[in-house]
């Protein structure tokens, strides 16, 4: 199936907030494990860790809202050479709405915001 991703069906939440039943499909996008939480207690569907930033670039953002505009330049170069998974996760929010879940503080810089702008822009 190909076409847009509607930008309804691809939602984003913290992991640390509890899960709700609109969510839908739930994908963690970090390379880590967020600290404290099971798995039953992070309800994730899927962990799609080819998704996540580089350690090197997680590493240099390290979530300093100064370097935001440099990293999603550089986190969008690292996605594009990823188009299978991408491609893999538009195909789930085109059949029903994803919620891709992060353990960032910030709700504004962090990579699932990225992430969830190239899924809906194809």
């Amino acid at each position: 199936m190909t076409g847009p991703v509607p930008a309804i069906n691809v939602a984003i939440r913290r992991v640390y907030e509890p899960p709700a039943p609109e969510d839908g499909t739930r994908v963690l996008v970090d390379r880590l494990w967020p600290r404290g939480l099971t798995k039953a207690q992070a309800a994730i569907d899927l962990w799609a860790k080819e998704v996540a930033p580089s350690t090197e670039l997680r590493k240099w953002f390290g979530h300093d809202p100064a370097r935001w505009a440099q990293f999603e330049q550089r986190y969008r170069r690292e996605l594009a050479s990823r188009g299978d998974v991408l491609d893999d996760l538009r195909e789930r929010a085109r059949a029903g709405r994803i919620t891709l879940v992060h353990d960032a503080r910030d709700e504004v810089h962090n990579d699932a915001v990225v992430l969830r702008v190239m899924l809906v822009e194809g």
